[in-house]
């Protein structure tokens, strides 16, 4: 079933599509799969996380897959982030380096599971922050 869908400046958007990215992170494993890809999701899914409570904390957040810039934005807003999220910055190579052939090794097993507890964490996170899941 799909979520219900809002306008583009709703946070709740923001993590319909934040949760739609790490359900992928999660089951996309699999023949012929490159583990790149599912970890391109996790990055996104913390990536859509931190701009929805960016959003509803009305502030603006720049166009960019720099997890850690987004997470600074929020840091110096006074957010209390918990070390789980703090560690999103980790993600930000998955959404530059690894999505192209040979500018970086293979991702591992390891480092895909590691990915995705990451998200995990800055989705629920942000989940209690803005009192939201669909």
């Amino acid at each position: 079933m799909q979520p219900e869908r809002f306008p583009p400046d709703d946070p709740r958007e923001w993590m319909n599509r934040a949760r739609s990215n790490l359900t992928r992170a999660r089951v996309g494993v699999g023949p012929g799969v490159y583990l790149e890809d599912p970890c391109f999701d996790a990055q996104q899914a913390a990536e859509k996380s931190f701009k929805a409570l960016i959003l509803y904390r009305g502030l603006v957040f720049p166009y960019t897959h720099d997890l850690a810039e987004l997470l600074t934005i929020l840091l110096q807003a006074g957010e209390g982030v918990p070390e789980g999220a703090r560690q999103a910055g980790r993600l930000t190579r998955y959404a530059l380096v690894t999505r192209y052939p040979f500018l970086s090794p293979p991702v591992t097993r390891q480092e895909h599971e590691d990915a995705v507890g990451i998200a995990e964490a800055v989705v629920r996170w942000v989940e209690e922050q803005i009192g939201y899941r669909s």
